[in-house]
C-alpha cells in the first residue's frame, strides 16, 4: 500500500494558533467582557510549546510501536481512501470519548490531564494548555485502532485533525451554533460546560469532534447556569512546571505515605481523583449528588 506524504498538521497551525489568540484578545476588549488574563494565558502558551516539544519525541516512540503493531497483526488492511477518512473520523473520535473520559474517572491519567483544566478562564489559549507527560502513555487507547488496520499514518493524521477542531471551541465569544450543529457537534457550549466545576456540570461533555457520545453513554449535560471555571480545588500558580507535575507529586505521595494496604495503595493510582482509602476524599460524582438532590 503506497503511503501519501502527510505534514504535521499542529505545526503548521501554530501560527494561526497565536493570530486568533491575539484576535480573541483584541475582541474581548472591545465587548468588554471580562479582562483578559495575560499571566494565565502566558502560562497557557508556554504549556503548549512545552507539549510541542515533547511530542516531538513521543511521536516518533508512539508511531514506532504503532507500526510495529501493524506490521505484526492487524484484522483487515484499510487503504487510503475517501471512505477509510470518513470511518477513521467517527471511530478515532469514539477512541477519544472513551480516553478523555476515563482521563476523569482514573487519577493515573487525570495526573497528565489534569494540566488542561487547571485554569480559571476560558479562552483559545486554555486549549493550548497541554500535558507534558500524557503523550508517553494515553496512546494505548488508539492501539485497538491500528489493530483493525487502520494505518499508523491515518490513525495520527486523525489525532491532530481532532485537536485542530478542539482548538475553537475554547471560547466565550461564540454563545451558541445553529442547533443542527449543537445536537450533532461538540461546540463552545458544550466544551464550558466540560471546564466548569458547577457540581451538575462535572465530569460531563467529553467529547473531542461530535456530542453524540456523549448522549448516547450519559454524560451529556446542556450549558443552563453560568460555568465557574477551573477546578474543585484549584491550582493557585502560573509556574507551568509545576502545573505540568502537581498531580503526579500529589499521587505518588498518596500512594507511598498512605499507612493502608497495598491494594488500597495502589487504588491511588486508579481510583477517580479525589478518592481517599479512609473515605475523607470528595468525588466529584458526590458532589453532583448532592446537587442532584438539593435540585
Amino acid at each position: 500500500m503506497q503511503i501519501p506524504e502527510i505534514p504535521n498538521l499542529i505545526h503548521y497551525a501554530i501560527p494561526i494558533f497565536i493570530a486568533t489568540v491575539i484576535i480573541e484578545i483584541i475582541l474581548t476588549v472591545k465587548v468588554k467582557l471580562e479582562d483578559y488574563e495575560f499571566k494565565d494565558a502566558g502560562t497557557s502558551i508556554l504549556m503548549g510549546l512545552g507539549n510541542v516539544a515533547v511530542s516531538l519525541f513521543t511521536k516518533s516512540i508512539m508511531l514506532g510501536l504503532f507500526y510495529l503493531i501493524y506490521n505484526g497483526f492487524h484484522f483487515f488492511t484499510i487503504p487510503f481512501a475517501w471512505w477509510s477518512w470518513i470511518l477513521i473520523l467517527f471511530a478515532e473520535d469514539f477512541v477519544y470519548y472513551w480516553n478523555h473520559r476515563i482521563a476523569h474517572e482514573s487519577r493515573l491519567f487525570w495526573a497528565s490531564h489534569v494540566v488542561h483544566h487547571s485554569s480559571k478562564k476560558y479562552n483559545l489559549s486554555t486549549a493550548l494548555r497541554q500535558t507534558w507527560t500524557g503523550s508517553f502513555y494515553t496512546f494505548i487507547f488508539w492501539i485497538p485502532l491500528v489493530l483493525i488496520g487502520f494505518h499508523p499514518i491515518m490513525v495520527l493524521v486523525q489525532m491532530s485533525i481532532s485537536l485542530l477542531y478542539q482548538y475553537w471551541i475554547h471560547t466565550e465569544l461564540i454563545t451558541k451554533m445553529p442547533k443542527w450543529f449543537e445536537a450533532i457537534f461538540n461546540t463552545p457550549s458544550h466544551h464550558r460546560v466540560h471546564h466548569a466545576t458547577n457540581p451538575q456540570y462535572l465530569d460531563r461533555n467529553h467529547a473531542g469532534i461530535f456530542i453524540i457520545w456523549d448522549k448516547i453513554f450519559g454524560t451529556f449535560e446542556p450549558e443552563v447556569e453560568k460555568p465557574v471555571y477551573g477546578l474543585v480545588k484549584n491550582i493557585e500558580t502560573y509556574n507551568p512546571i509545576k502545573i505540568a507535575f502537581i498531580e503526579w507529586n500529589s499521587m505518588f505521595k498518596d500512594f507511598f505515605t498512605s499507612k493502608t494496604t497495598f491494594l488500597n495503595k495502589f487504588k491511588y493510582l486508579i481510583k477517580p481523583p479525589g478518592w481517599k482509602h479512609d473515605n475523607t476524599g470528595v468525588l466529584s460524582k458526590d458532589l453532583r449528588k448532592k446537587w442532584e438532590e438539593n435540585n
